[in-house]
């Protein structure tokens, strides 16, 4: 069932981007992420690939019991041709009423919050140094005060011109500590308290929801609206109209995945004339939709002026999603190091690459046991964003490092993690893992292809996993090169 779903995500994509160009259509729109196809953040894309693969199971010759206990997917699926609902559909308008609660208090907190980083550092305000290339980045913890950017690498320290913005996720004591003399400010400075304590309560996006999937509508809005990150977005849009008029950059650039606010930017800086260059900043495989250009109501407007892919395959990938030829260059990447081969020993651990999402992790954590019950030692690496707390257990212990420093091994489990690219290009046996009900982002190029299994058949396809030839790293990775990009940010000598 994994793999069927696995499968049935890729017949419902372009479904998602068509529903999504309608969605973007509403004003609202850019509060929310389904309308941008956004899969590790809204599932919508997962719901209608459950659509597609329960409208397969109603099709076939046999009485298949399906249970669903989601309200408003229970009610989508009871409508599908050849399903009979037995019994009474979950319980609907309490869940609808607890959620719109505690989005009001969500959105009553962020607007206090983001009111006193307002105050805090409205003062950075007249360290603007108008008319410069900025950096526009989020508070990354391997940002450093000496110019160093997690997403741009040395990029400020080459160019003394070029200073760094930081999104309004950055809290306002990690913004200090960066400011470096004003070179860094934060977004937070530039916003109005007023706003944020009038505005951002109110912040929802509100769809309309009629046609064949109103009920998965409907779901995805009240999920969306069931916390703060509505506000969030409101008031991210709100402080970067209000920079790009107090500072007017000659030119900015940012880690670019065409998420609502970065449409609203990039239409922001195309009004005023500032010129704009969205960086591929991770990878961009088959499932993330949301760098498309089939879900934009206006690509002209509301993409950079210029996007810079990380390699060749990248940049097919984004040709082949509607990205116009006359944006694309391939700008090479910041954050990786070349591959350097890693040793293989068919005798070593099993490397087990837990991914940011929680839910996925815990599901490789209980897959890595049946692992360690077949006599495999099992490596556990949590992601260092969001560990979920993995304690040591017979034939799984902790990672003593990243891949590169735990020494030989015999194969890499992973899922929506980069660590799968890493481990692919340095010559190891991979094995993407498929969880159970929900879907892991496929991070790797169309070419080659690796093993995939679900948590029963982890351990087969361990011993079958070999060494996968046939990518090179010159197609997935290009250096980035200062001299490119010191022409794109100040227009001067490359």
């Amino acid at each position: 069932m994994a793999a069927a779903l696995d499968a049935a995500f890729e017949r419902a994509a372009p479904v998602w981007l068509d529903l999504a160009r309608t969605l973007g259509q509403s004003g609202d729109a850019r509060l929310a992420h389904a309308p941008s196809a956004a899969g590790t953040i809204s599932d919508l894309g997962l719901m209608l690939a459950w659509t597609l693969v329960v409208g397969d199971l109603a099709a076939g010759s046999e009485d298949v019991a399906v249970v669903c206990d989601d309200p408003w997917l229970f009610r989508h699926l009871a409508a599908l041709p050849g399903v009979r609902a037995e019994g009474e559909p979950p319980p609907l308008h309490r869940r609808e009423y607890l959620l719109a609660l505690r989005g009001l208090a969500s959105r009553l907190r962020v607007g206090l919050r983001m009111a006193m980083a307002a105050i805090a550092l409205r003062r950075q305000r007249r360290l603007t140094r108008p008319g410069t290339p900025v950096l526009l980045v989020y508070g990354h913890p391997a940002s450093r005060t000496d110019g160093f950017d997690a997403y741009f690498g040395p990029l400020m320290q080459n160019i003394p011109s070029l200073g760094r913005m930081l999104h309004v996720d950055c809290l306002p004591e990690r913004a200090r500590a960066l400011e470096d003399g004003g070179r860094t400010l934060s977004l937070h400075g530039f916003g109005s308290p007023l706003y944020a304590l009038t505005r951002l309560w109110s912040a929802r996006w509100r769809p309309r929801c009629h046609g064949p999937h109103s009920w998965l509508l409907r779901r995805a809005a009240a999920l969306e609206s069931g916390g703060g990150q509505a506000a969030m977005i409101r008031w991210q849009i709100h402080c970067q109209r209000r920079w790009l008029d107090a500072a007017k950059p000659a030119v900015v650039a940012w880690p670019w995945e065409n998420h609502g606010w970065e449409r609203d930017f990039a239409a922001a800086c195309r009004r005023r004339g500032i010129a704009t260059i969205g960086c591929q900043h991770a990878t961009i495989g088959r499932h993330e939709l949301n760098h498309a250009a089939h879900s934009l109501n206006d690509p002209a407007l509301e993409l950079p002026d210029r996007i810079s892919a990380v390699g060749p395959a990248a940049a097919r990938r984004l040709a082949e999603w509607g990205i116009p030829a006359s944006h694309l260059v391939i700008g090479g990447v910041w954050r990786f190091a070349p591959a350097a081969p890693l040793p293989f020993d068919p005798a070593g651990p099993v490397f087990l690459a837990l991914p940011a999402q929680t839910d996925i992790a815990r599901q490789m954590i209980a897959a890595g046991r049946r692992l360690g019950a077949a006599d495999h030692r099992v490596l556990v690496r949590e992601h260092p964003m969001t560990p979920v707390g993995f304690k040591p257990e017979p034939g799984m212990e902790a990672a003593s490092g990243s891949l590169p420093q735990v020494g030989a091994v015999r194969a890499v489990v992973f899922a929506a993690t980069t660590v799968g690219l890493e481990a692919l290009l340095a010559g190891l046996p991979v094995v993407r893992f498929l969880p159970e009900g929900i879907l892991a982002n496929d991070i790797l190029p169309d070419r080659p292809p690796v093993p995939a299994a679900d948590a029963e058949g982890l351990a087969e396809a361990v011993v079958m996993a070999r060494p996968v030839a046939g990518l090179a790293e010159s197609d997935v990775f290009i250096p980035a090169g200062t001299a490119a990009w010191r022409q794109w940010l100040t227009g001067g000598t490359p």
